[in-house]
Order: C-alpha cells, then sequence, then structure tokens
C-alpha cells in the first residue's frame, strides 16, 4: 500500500512522479513550477531517514547484470567515533517508460551493524521482475531501458549509478 500526501498539489513523498517543472530555488519570479512559496519543497525529513550514534560512509557501487538477475554491490564504513547500525537502503529509477515512473522506488534495504573504522561489502539480488510495473492492460511486465540505482542511508543521500538493461 502506498502512503501519499497532497498539499496544495505538491506531493511529498518519496516515490512522486517527476513533475517536468524542476525547481530553482534562486528563482522565485517564476510563475509554472512546483514549489511551495514561502517553505521549501521537500519534507523535514528524507524517507528512511533515522538518527544514529554514528556516521556511515558509501562507496565503490558496483552493478552487474547476467541475464535477468541484477546483482548490486556496495561498500560502507562506519566514519563515525563509536560502534552503530545503519539500514542501507536500494532504491531505483527507470529513466523512460510507457506510463510515467516514480522517481525512486524503495526495491530492497540491510541492517547492518558497524564498529568503529569498520567496513563491509553488501549486496543486493534483483531481477527483472523485481523492476515491472503494473501497465493500462493491468498486466505487469518488465520494459527494458535505462535504470539508475541508489544507495545509501535514506532516500537522499545516496550514491548512484546508470545502466542500461536494453537486452
Amino acid at each position: 500500500m502506498e502512503l501519499q500526501m497532497y498539499f496544495s498539489g505538491i506531493t511529498i513523498f518519496y516515490n512522486s512522479k517527476n513533475t517536468g517543472r524542476p525547481i530553482n530555488p534562486d528563482d522565485t519570479s517564476e510563475k509554472y513550477v512546483s514549489r511551495y512559496i514561502d517553505s521549501p519543497n521537500t519534507p523535514l525529513y528524507p524517507f528512511g531517514y533515522g538518527l544514529s550514534y554514528s556516521s556511515f560512509v558509501y562507496s565503490n557501487l558496483d552493478i552487474k547484470v547476467t541475464g535477468k538477475t541484477i546483482n548490486i554491490k556496495a561498500t560502507i564504513t562506519n566514519s563515525g567515533d563509536r560502534d552503530g547500525e545503519e539500514v542501507v537502503q536500494l532504491y531505483s529509477r527507470q529513466k523512460v517508460g510507457s506510463i510515467t515512473r516514480p522517481v525512486k522506488e524503495l526495491k530492497g534495504f540491510q541492517k547492518v551493524f558497524l564498529r568503529k573504522g569498520e567496513t563491509k561489502n553488501l549486496s543486493f539480488t534483483l531481477t527483472t521482475d523485481d523492476l515491472a510495473f503494473y501497465h493500462p492492460d493491468l498486466k505487469k511486465y518488465f520494459e527494458p531501458g535505462e535504470f539508475v540505482f541508489f544507495v545509501g542511508g535514506n532516500s537522499v543521500e545516496t550514491i548512484e549509478k546508470t545502466i542500461d538493461l536494453s537486452h
């Protein structure tokens, strides 16, 4: 079930659709843009946000495709002064589809414990079925094309890599 909240016509949930009207925070004279007039256009905290006693750095995002399987690997390092847990989140975005696609979709997550200064390699495995979506004919199938994969601690602070899944 998808939780959505609308206020003044502007969506503030993590997997919203692209409006086609980019935000330029420096130019408030533009009339036809998707933004609030007197406040930021984003929620106070991004989807998946959580506090920790430590801080984490993501790196080395690598994606390998074998047939219908997509293997996504990333490195996470506890860069803080304390041991800590982090919920590592995987998001995807299909750049072009027959119907509009969300800016990001959560595809997986893992909770990992890291000691101070420790580094771990994490992996996620998806299939093209995991990237499929329902079409107007109410059937779910995969559309080949360019996909962006994001890995991070929330939906905003991520590292990303684009791959072409046009077989």
